[in-house]
């Protein structure tokens, strides 16, 4: 199955890692040391051009995306069943 992050990005749902708000940024110093090392590896990507509102983390990449974490969430559990 996949989910649709935003724009034209979709992944596979089996690469799901987690989906995190986007103040968790500002709110964990932990956070914003894991998406510095996703930066620094080059892993992180933007998708779209709207402000991000959530954090999509999978397997391989780091996706900042412009649809709420409810609503991936929601798509998410939708697929599970």
């Amino acid at each position: 199955m996949y989910i649709h992050l935003g724009g034209e990005k979709i992944i596979r749902t089996s690469q799901l890692v987690a989906i995190f708000d986007i103040s968790i940024e500002q709110s964990s110093k932990l956070s914003r040391q894991f998406v510095a090392q996703a930066q620094k590896n080059r892993v992180v990507e933007t998708i779209g051009e709207e402000d991000p509102k959530s954090i999509v983390v999978t397997e391989e990449r780091v996706y900042y995306s412009p649809i709420s974490t409810s609503t991936l969430k929601k798509r998410a559990h939708h697929l599970d069943g």
